[in-house]
């Protein structure tokens, strides 16, 4: 089973990494992109200024380390990354920011906390959507991401713009909408709770309250919050039975659990959108080249170097010596063989399928020896499930041979002809891998029907004569569920023996036309290009360098994304 560090700590690098390429929710960034921040679960610590919010989380914690004050003194998103250490070990802290220095000294932290918020916002009271990165490694906590958002105000004081209530919920919101977002909904309990800005801005986002935790606080300083609340449950006649089902340190541990569930329901979701992410930033990358010569001999033997170039390379990542082929063999040793025992041939050879196949094929004459005919059409139907797993092993291959491609072609044009070759392998595959399967199909050898039980045999009985006779034949027995049962277990046998054939063979297919003439697809394409057709093909759009290098980069956080989350998936 995927452990809970794995899963929150593959978020946590996530994250930063987004934060890197500008990436942070919060309704901001490129939108030509998909957003992968918006997309990962996390835990917004919501409340209203002066609510306590600081209080919850250093209590979490177990340090003081956040800034206090009067005001929005939250200006700028904390994400709050905390990992659990060994016993015995120095807890520490670091910011994204300052990837090299570790503080474990937490007034400093608090100090730097403040800092980075003036970098991005002055000294003024404005706030800023681009959130500071801080992780706390410690054998004291649990591990668990929590965002802490500005606080919720209701009216602007001096020093702050008119718009800032609207500025402050505004970016609030952009956290809690989304339905990835767990909120922590913090009020303090000295006011009533019908007034609490978090619990009215919570239900309005989830009115069922499926994803809110509710927290009160009573603005303690966090060492007497936390010994107050463990000795006033520890002795307490009425609530002395939930004492471990309550305070701070319960909360965090109760979120971590709940953080990594909803992590773990989410990742087919956030790979889909990785995949998708991948593909349309490949298309883009597709179309951008790069000069490297002028007059046309030049273009074209740096051109055919780069195919030469591009056919070695691409190779080594298909035979071995470079990674990628690995991933090919993943899909025959691994995803092929999973698709195919997910088949639902226990349906379709249920006691009951069988009775009705074989009857329909019986017609009003029922079948003498054996129902070669209930047998055929059992078959036929069982082999039709093989095409779906047929296909999507090609189309898996294909995704990973483009991106082979793409390593392989470092960023030329030339991807437009690999890809144009690599769609007529997908094709050319499939019309393979499907024709093997309507082979199969096409033709049950006759040694298949030799080898069934013959069931019109009768046996030999005795009279109390001594007398021999034959039985009259098992007509009964024929039509009873032992009979449907022997069907139905001779052909799961022979869907068995395909199925093995079938995992043999169909590698063999997608791998041989994967081979075929790539790099004189090359050729023939470049054979037809002259002159400025050449200088066009690796001619160099200065407007686009900009673009290509933020593409790359993003490119390669959602590989790297992807890479890590199945590196977890095959843990589970």
């Amino acid at each position: 089973m995927t452990t809970m560090e794995s899963l929150i700590g593959l978020v946590n690098r996530i994250q930063r990494a987004c934060t890197v390429l500008g990436d942070y929710g919060g309704g901001t960034g490129d939108n030509a992109f998909n957003s992968l921040w918006e997309a990962l679960p996390t835990v917004a610590v919501v409340g209203g200024q002066s609510s306590g919010k600081s209080s919850v989380l250093e209590s979490i914690v177990g340090r003081d380390f956040l800034p206090r004050g009067s005001g929005i003194v939250t200006r700028r998103p904390l994400v709050l990354q905390l990992h659990k250490m060994e016993e015995g070990t120095e807890e520490y802290a670091e910011f994204l920011h300052l990837p090299k220095r570790q503080f474990t000294d937490f007034v400093l932290v608090r100090k730097e906390i403040q800092d980075e918020t003036d970098r991005i916002t002055g000294k003024s009271k404005q706030i800023s959507p681009v959130p500071i990165h801080l992780s706390i490694f410690s054998p004291n906590v649990v591990n668990l991401t929590l965002v802490d958002l500005p606080g919720l105000t209701k009216v602007a004081v001096e020093g702050q713009p008119e718009t800032i209530v609207e500025d402050i919920e505004s970016m609030v919101r952009t956290y809690v909408d989304k339905p990835n977002c767990i909120i922590l909904a913090i009020s303090p309990a000295n006011q009533d709770i019908a007034t609490s800005d978090a619990i009215k801005l919570a239900k309005e986002v989830d009115p069922a309250g499926e994803r809110t935790f509710g927290v009160l606080t009573k603005n303690a300083d966090m060492m007497l919050a936390r010994r107050k609340e463990r000795d006033y449950f520890d002795t307490s006649p009425d609530y002395g039975h939930l004492a471990s089902k309550m305070g701070s340190e319960y909360l965090a541990k109760l979120l971590s659990k709940h953080l990594e569930s909803v992590i773990r329901s989410r990742i087919p979701s956030i790979l889909s959108l990785i995949n998708k992410s991948i593909e349309e930033l490949e298309r883009e990358l597709d179309k951008m080249g790069r000069p490297v010569a002028v007059d046309a001999g030049a273009q074209l033997y740096t051109i055919l170097e780069m195919c030469r170039a591009f056919d070695k390379v691409f190779k080594e990542h298909l035979d071995g010596g470079r990674p990628g082929g690995d991933r090919i063999y993943g899909v025959f040793d691994n995803q092929l063989p999973a698709a195919l025992k997910k088949l639902p041939f226990d349906r379709h050879l249920s006691l009951q399928s069988v009775k009705r196949i074989v009857s329909e094929a019986d017609g009003y004459q029922p079948h003498l020896i054996a129902p070669e005919q209930g047998y055929r059409r059992l078959i036929e139907g069982a082999l039709g499930y093989f095409r779906g797993p047929a296909e999507a092993s090609v189309d898996a291959v294909h995704f990973v041979l483009k991106e082979l491609v793409r390593k392989s072609i470092a960023e030329t044009q030339l991807a437009a002809a690999a890809n144009s070759s690599l769609e007529k392998f997908r094709e050319e595959s499939k019309k393979s891998v499907i024709r093997l399967v309507e082979m199969e199909s096409a033709y049950l050898t006759a040694e298949f029907f030799r080898k069934l039980p013959q069931e019109m045999e009768r046996p030999v009985i005795t009279n109390s004569k001594n007398q021999t006779a034959a039985s009259p034949p098992a007509t009964q027995d024929q039509y009873g569920e032992g009979h449907f049962r022997r069907i139905a277990s001779n052909v799961s046998a022979y869907v068995s023996m395909v199925s093995d054939t079938l995992r043999n063979t169909i590698p063999k297919a997608c791998v041989r036309q994967a081979k075929l003439a790539l790099l004189n697809y090359f050729y023939s394409q470049i054979s037809k290009r002259e002159g400025k057709q050449l200088g066009e093909l690796l001619d160099e759009d200065p407007a686009l360098m900009g673009r290509r290098l933020e593409c790359a980069q993003r490119l390669e956080l959602y590989k790297k994304a992807r890479d890590e989350i199945d590196a977890v998936a095959w843990v589970r």
